[in-house]
């Protein structure tokens, strides 16, 4: 094809905290589609605190992105050329791949959006998989009853806030803990939690007793460090922790010890992490149910949006220190 990608990758491995040295821009031509391949020109970009792994070569539930690698993503794109029966060009596309411009995907890997059904930027979050790992962490784990008492970590987060919302219509007492007054206002105000907790107090422990007099029944676990060990403690009998992801400690070359896990048998406690890509057959499960409820207002999200492929590192960065507000996105232009 004619066109050029202009794609970033992955340079070195981060140490620590990853800095714009870690990755380089390329500037490749498209290659044309083989059969049963669809050629995508990205709208939106999603930045999410896993890709933190990906950088990494450490052992874990995915293989890292290599050296000299596109850096992963999942994107919004708008067809170009297809060779699936599927797609036609100038159709919407969940599914592209990477920090880059445009991508060739199989069109079996790909969902076909309607732009009036909700803003297309959606499928990346309340819609697409940050939504999906708040409904399956909830319902599989979570199981939050009328009249418990919910912790949400990352509150005001792509995660956090559809999680929240989800024990909120259940019925229970919802507590957020996010980054500062300005984020605490909206987990209260926009998404209609009981309370909101700044994680930057320095009293964790006596704000979680203030906030839950009754003790804590589930926590969605999005953060670690000291949070987790002011939590822990606070877990009733019977009590549910949902391990979704450790952003503090993301960068930690030396991880914190953990907190003492003995009482948890003592507690009855369940304990259980998840990776939302083994239930990845359920996002059209979870699409039926949100749909209806954000056109009524229902289900409330946020986006923060950068603009151009050149600002993703940094902004990629600024994530994983807490400086985005809502699920973030690099929108490239059309």
């Amino acid at each position: 094809m004619t066109e050029t990608n202009r794609r970033i990758v992955l340079k070195r491995r981060p140490v620590g905290m990853p800095t714009p040295d870690d990755f380089a821009f390329e500037d490749v031509p498209v290659p044309e589609p083989g059969e049963g391949e669809v050629v995508l020109k990205h709208l939106y970009l999603s930045l999410d605190p896993y890709q933190r792994g990906r950088l990494s070569d450490a052992k874990s539930y995915a293989a890292p992105v290599p050296i000299g690698g596109v850096v992963e993503c999942r994107t919004v794109g708008r067809v170009l050329a297809s060779r699936d029966a599927r797609f036609a060009p100038g159709d919407i596309v969940l599914g592209g791949f990477g920090w880059q411009t445009h991508s060739v995907m199989p069109g079996k890997q790909l969902l076909k959006l309607d732009p009036a059904e909700a803003p297309v930027s959606t499928a990346l979050g309340v819609l697409g998989m940050p939504g999906l790992t708040a409904h399956v962490g909830m319902s599989d784990i979570g199981q939050p009853k009328a009249g418990e008492t919910v912790v949400i970590s990352a509150a005001s987060g792509a995660v956090g806030a559809v999680a929240g919302q989800i024990a909120k219509l259940a019925g229970c007492r919802v507590v957020g803990v996010a980054g500062g007054a300005d984020k605490c206002r909206f987990v209260t105000g926009t998404l209609g939690f009981d309370a909101c907790i700044d994680h930057r107090a320095d009293h964790l422990g006596t704000a979680l007793d203030r906030a839950c007099p009754n003790g804590i029944d589930v926590y969605w676990e999005n953060v670690g460090g000291a949070l987790q060990a002011a939590v822990f403690p606070r877990l009733r009998d019977f009590g549910r922790m949902v391990m979704c992801g450790m952003i503090a400690q993301y960068n930690d070359a030396d991880p914190p010890a953990g907190p003492n896990l003995g009482p948890v048998v003592r507690k009855r406690l369940r304990i259980q992490g998840f990776i939302v890509s083994d239930q990845w057959q359920r996002l059209g499960e979870w699409r039926a149910l949100a749909v209806p409820m954000l056109r009524d207002g229902r289900l409330k999200y946020r986006e923060d949006v950068v603009e151009g492929l050149e600002a993703t590192p940094a902004a990629f960065i600024g994530l994983l220190q807490g400086k985005n507000f809502g699920k973030l996105l690099v929108r490239l232009p059309d």
